[in-house]
C-alpha cells in the first residue's frame, strides 16, 4: 500500500463537502421564508453546478427556493445536486484508494433504473419532504413528523418501494426524537442532509437496478456485522473467481433481520444464519461453489442456498495474500455513491503499532476504528493492537481514511492464531462464544412465552 498517498490532498475535495456544508446550512432554518444567508447557500450550490448536466435546473430551483416559491420539482433538483456532489467526492476517494493499492476499478458504470410503479405512493413521500425541507430542522414538531406515518405504511408493503420505506422510517424516528426543532442548539446537519436528499431523488428513481448471474467459486475474506437495537445486518466480503477463468472481482452478501433489543452479542447470529448459509462457511473457513447465483452491477450476490453448496477449504488470509490484490472492485450504483458508504477490503501485513487505535503503515499513520469491532466474535481491541496481519475495511469518516479490523493474525500461546469478527457467525465451540448463544436463546423464549401470553389473553 502506498500509504503516503493518504496524506495528500484530494483536488476539489474542501471546495465540494464545502458547497454540501452550504446545502444543509439552508435545510436547518427551512427553504419557507429563506434569509439572506440561506439565499447565498443556494447560490454557492447553482454555481458549483454551473458546467453540470443539472446546471439549468438547479440554477432554476435555487432561483425559487430563494424567492421563496420553490415546488417539489425545484427541491427535487436541488437534493438531486446535493446527491451528485456527495457522489464526486465518492469518485475521488475511491479512486485515489484504487491507486494507493494498486487495484483494478470496474470501468462499467451502474445504473438504477426508474421502477415506474406506484406513483402516487412516491408523490406522497415527496409531498412530506417537500413540507420539511420547507420547514427546515428548526421547525419540526410532532405533528409534522407524524405525517410521514401513513406514507411509510402504505410503502412497506411494495418489495419495490422497501428501501425509500425504510429509509423514511430510520428519519422520520430520529426527527420525532429531537422535536420540537426550536429547542436543539444544535443539529446533525449533514446526517439529516443526506437522508433528506437520498429519500427525495429515491421518490423519483426507484430502486430498480440491473441484475446478472454469475458461477464460480466463493472465497471469503470476513463478515462486517452491523447492530442497531431493533435490526441487524451481516454482509460478507468476498473474492469470487469465475468459472470462465475471466478476472476476480470483489462481492459482498447481505442479511438483515429485525431484532428486539434484549438480543445482543453473539444472540445476534442465531436471527442471521438460517437466512444466509455463507456464514456457516465463514466460521468454517471454506470456500463455496456458486452457479447461476444473482448478481447486481455493483457486486451484490441476491443469496440464494439453492445456488450455493460448500466448497474446499479457503484459508481467509491465503485468500487476502495471493488473490485480493488483483480482485476488481465493483461499479457503485448512482445512489450509493457517498463517502460513508466507502469499504474497500485490504490487506496489511509488516506494520507498526502506535496503540489499538492506530497503525503505522510505511511511516504514515493510519487509524483503526475499534469501536466497530462487533462483541459478537472473538476478534477484540487488545488482540488488534497486538496483530501482524489484518484484513480489513477501509473506510473514510470524518475527513480521513480509518481501517475496520475484519480479522488478524496475532499470537495466542506462543503460536500464530487467526481471529475473525465473524468466526461465531455459523456456530462455534468457543466456550465463550457458547456461552453468549445460550443466553440469547434463553431471552428468546423469555420472548417467546411473553408474546404467547399476550396474544391468548
Amino acid at each position: 500500500m502506498l500509504a503516503d498517498l493518504f496524506t495528500e490532498p484530494v483536488a476539489g475535495l474542501d471546495e465540494a463537502l464545502a458547497v454540501v456544508d452550504a446545502v444543509d446550512r439552508a435545510l436547518v432554518s427551512g427553504l419557507l421564508r429563506p434569509q439572506q444567508a440561506q439565499i447565498a447557500c443556494l447560490t454557492q450550490l447553482a454555481d458549483a453546478m454551473a458546467g453540470s448536466p443539472l446546471a439549468g435546473r438547479v440554477a432554476e430551483a435555487a432561483e425559487k427556493a430563494a424567492a421563496g416559491v420553490a415546488g417539489e420539482e425545484h427541491l427535487l433538483a436541488l437534493a438531486a445536486a446535493r446527491v451528485a456532489l456527495a457522489g464526486s467526492v465518492h469518485d475521488a476517494l475511491l479512486a485515489w484508494v484504487a491507486e494507493a493499492i494498486g487495484r483494478p476499478l470496474d470501468e462499467e458504470t451502474a445504473v438504477v433504473t426508474a421502477s415506474g410503479e406506484s406513483p402516487n405512493l412516491l408523490a406522497a413521500a415527496r409531498s412530506w419532504l417537500t413540507d420539511l425541507a420547507r420547514a427546515g430542522w428548526q421547525g419540526i414538531d410532532h405533528d409534522l413528523v407524524s405525517g410521514a406515518a401513513p406514507v411509510i405504511s402504505a410503502l412497506l408493503p411494495e418489495p419495490g418501494l422497501r428501501r425509500l420505506a425504510a429509509l423514511l422510517d430510520g428519519f422520520a424516528a430520529e426527527l420525532a426524537a429531537s422535536c420540537p426543532g426550536a429547542r436543539l442548539d444544535r443539529f446533525p446537519a449533514r446526517r439529516w442532509g443526506d437522508l433528506w436528499s437520498r429519500a427525495m431523488v429515491l421518490t423519483l428513481s426507484g430502486t430498480a437496478t440491473p441484475v446478472g448471474t454469475v458461477t464460480g467459486r466463493l472465497l471469503p475474506l470476513g463478515v462486517d456485522l452491523q447492530e442497531h437495537s431493533t435490526a441487524a445486518q451481516a454482509q460478507v466480503h468476498a473474492v469470487f473467481e469465475p468459472s470462465d477463468g475471466s478476472a476476480s472481482r470483489l462481492v459482498r452478501a447481505s442479511v438483515s433481520a429485525p431484532k428486539p433489543d434484549t438480543i445482543i452479542g453473539a444472540g445476534i447470529w442465531q436471527l442471521l444464519r438460517p437466512h444466509l448459509s455463507l456464514l456457516a462457511a465463514v466460521s468454517e473457513g471454506r470456500s463455496m461453489d456458486i452457479d447461476g447465483m444473482p448478481i447486481t452491477l455493483e457486486g451484490d450476490l441476491l443469496w440464494n442456498d439453492e445456488h450455493a453448496r460448500m466448497g474446499e477449504p479457503a484459508d481467509a488470509f491465503a485468500t487476502a495474500r495471493v488473490a485480493l490484490a488483483t480482485a476488481t472492485m465493483p461499479a457503485t450504483a448512482p445512489l450509493d455513491r457517498h463517502p460513508a458508504s466507502i469499504a474497500v477490503p485490504v490487506f496489511l501485513e509488516g506494520y507498526d503499532i502506535e496503540d489499538e487505535s492506530a497503525f503505522r503503515v510505511a511511516g504514515h499513520r493510519l487509524p483503526v476504528d475499534v469501536d466497530r469491532i462487533p462483541a459478537a466474535g472473538p476478534l477484540t481491541p487488545e488482540a488488534v493492537a497486538k496483530s501482524g496481519a489484518c484484513i480489513g475495511l477501509l473506510r473514510w469518516d470524518s475527513g480521513t481514511f480509518r481501517l475496520q479490523p475484519l480479522a488478524v493474525e496475532t499470537v495466542v500461546r506462543k503460536k500464530v492464531a487467526a481471529l475473525h469478527a465473524g468466526a461465531w457467525a455459523g456456530g462455534t465451540a468457543d466456550k465463550n462464544g457458547v456461552k453468549a448463544e445460550k443466553a440469547a436463546t434463553d431471552a428468546a423464549a423469555v420472548l417467546r412465552e411473553r408474546a404467547g401470553k399476550l396474544l391468548r389473553t
